[in-house]
């Protein structure tokens, strides 16, 4: 159980949230939404006690273990993936080291004393299931047995993340805290995350993601920050969505209701206040017009970019030929024998594990990359834009937001340039901003407005959705739904890629599957986790 007492939370003129008095209940499990800014992952930090509030205090009963992801991996770079997972324990183990110690040591009757101490606390905390636990977790969050006893140093950060989140569930903590968990996920390690929170874990659970299926299928209740405050909503994401909708319109009807009624009375006190038969009743309604309130209704801190993709023309029917691709990195065959036809309009998922190709993939079509065999063929009059997962390359310049934008605008006026800076929500201070210092999600928005100036009739987009909060990517699924050109998608965001793509084509180390249809329609189809292939490091 935690509660939040008078709990307030600001940054210099910045307010987060304030006064919020709230108790979060056992056996529950929250997910905590906001816009970009609002105060999601400082929530966390709070209950981490990385921060201290501004007023108020968060208190949980004493001796509560609360757990979360640790994010320094370079703290055990040297120990065994499997030891990694076990130290989510540490009372166990401790009890196994010392235990160890003692077996190397001399044998007296103070160290067998000991021992029968140390199996007992093991014992207590399962510590003989302790491995088998371990391998679970770890094979469910995509990583194979083959590397469990391996150091940690021989995985990619990515999956150095996934051993640290196998860690904190390990721990099994009454409380546990999430932020983003999906991230470094792929598919099918999501759903199987989903299924271990919601069947698995018993505590008390609050996290932060973007994933909107992730956030419907695991969540028992919203905690919405907004207006200033922290409000409890029951049920998921698509419930809370609905009653905030609501009670905002009854709120709203509630201020109009009023609003009527006082300019009703307004009106009768101008028609009698000097009519002497009816100066008693209009000086009555001047009182009732001077007692009524009108609900002070906030502005919400959700706001969203307009995003709006054209095509400056059409491109010709075939957009895209790939043959007989292959690519290898070093001793590591990544891609090979791939045939892929693209036409016009469409607009296509590529999925898979992680480590098996699928930004390559972009990368070589683009000429960024180089294959080792095969060839590409870009169609008549194609026009291409391109979202890469990492922009940073694109975005360390020593300037600011405008002046970049204006840089890639291709001959467009100042003013055009403000004004799309305007619909992905930067204002004209935030324009001035130098782009070395803006969030992930502002730099994803940056870069998508350079895309809509461009109007390409070819979208390429690696992991768009990384960074941007819920509303920008509602809004980016409905801007693509509606864009006329040809999509090719990378995403690990289910809800995206099932409600853009209207065909998937999945990389395995079996093939490649190419299927017409959305993502749902996919797994229906085949009825197999395509994760089932060999473990791909660095």
């Amino acid at each position: 159980m935690i509660a939040f007492k008078e709990l307030s939370m600001h940054y210099g003129s910045k307010l987060l949230f304030d006064e919020v008095n709230l108790l979060l209940l056992n056996n529950r499990r929250y997910a905590i939404v906001g816009a970009n800014g609002s105060g999601k992952s400082t929530l966390l930090r709070l209950l981490m006690e990385d921060e201290t509030p501004s007023l108020g205090e968060i208190t949980t009963p004493k001796g509560m273990n609360i757990g979360w992801v640790n994010q320094d991996h370079f703290r055990y770079e040297n120990n065994r993936v499997l030891d990694v997972v076990i130290q989510g324990k540490a009372d166990l183990w401790k009890a196994f080291e010392e235990k160890e110690a003692l077996l190397q040591g001399e044998w007296d009757d103070k160290a067998a004393q000991r021992f029968t101490e140390l199996e007992e606390i093991i014992a207590h905390h399962d510590g003989y299931m302790a491995e088998g636990l371990a391998h679970t977790l770890l094979e469910g969050l995509g990583i194979p047995l083959i590397n469990h006893e391996k150091p940690l140093s021989y995985l990619s950060g990515g999956y150095k993340m996934r051993v640290l989140l196998a860690q904190a569930l390990f721990g099994n903590p009454e409380i546990l805290l999430l932020d983003e968990p999906t991230n470094h996920l792929d598919m099918m390690t999501i759903c199987w995350l989903e299924e271990y929170l919601i069947n698995n874990f018993k505590g008390l659970l609050l996290f932060v993601s973007h994933d909107i299926k992730f956030l419907n299928s695991v969540a028992t209740s919203i905690l919405d920050i907004d207006y200033g405050e922290i409000r409890e909503y029951p049920g998921n994401y698509e419930n809370f969505i609905e009653k905030k909708k609501e009670i905002m319109t009854q709120k709203l009807q509630e201020k109009k209701n009023l609003e009527d009624k006082v300019a009703s009375m307004q009106r009768f006190v101008e028609r009698f206040k000097a009519k002497a038969s009816k100066a008693r009743q209009a000086r009555s309604r001047m009182k009732m017009i001077d007692k009524i309130e009108l609900p002070d209704i906030k502005q919400s801190s959700r706001v969203s970019p307009a995003f709006d993709f054209q095509c400056r023309r059409p491109s010709g029917k075939q957009v895209l030929t790939v043959s007989q691709l292959a690519k290898a990195f070093g001793p590591k065959q990544v891609l090979s024998n791939v045939d892929i036809k693209v036409n016009r309009g469409e607009k296509i998922a590529i999925i898979g594990p992680n480590g098996i190709g699928k930004s390559t993939l972009l990368k070589i079509t683009l000429g960024l990359l180089a294959q080792d065999n095969g060839d590409v063929e870009w169609g008549y009059e194609t026009q291409i834009a391109y979202f890469a997962q990492d922009h940073h390359d694109q975005l360390s310049e020593n300037i600011s937001v405008f002046e970049w934008l204006c840089q890639n605008a291709d001959g467009e006026t100042s003013v055009r340039v403000r004004q799309m800076l305007g619909q992905v929500l930067f204002t004209k201070d935030e324009a001035e901003k130098n782009i070395s210092s803006i969030s992930g999600g502002e730099a994803g928005r940056l870069l998508l407005a350079k895309i809509m100036l461009q109007k390409p009739n070819v979208l390429i987009m690696d992991e768009p959705t990384n960074h941007l909060d819920v509303e920008s990517i509602e809004t980016l699924t409905k801007a693509l739904q509606n864009y006329q050109g040809t999509l090719l998608l990378v995403s690990h965001d289910r809800h995206f890629v099932n409600n853009v793509t209207t065909r998937v084509i999945a990389l395995t180390h079996k093939g490649v599957k190419d299927f017409k249809g959305n993502y749902e329609e996919y797994l229906k189809y085949y009825q197999e986790d395509y994760l089932n292939v060999d473990f791909v490091a660095g």
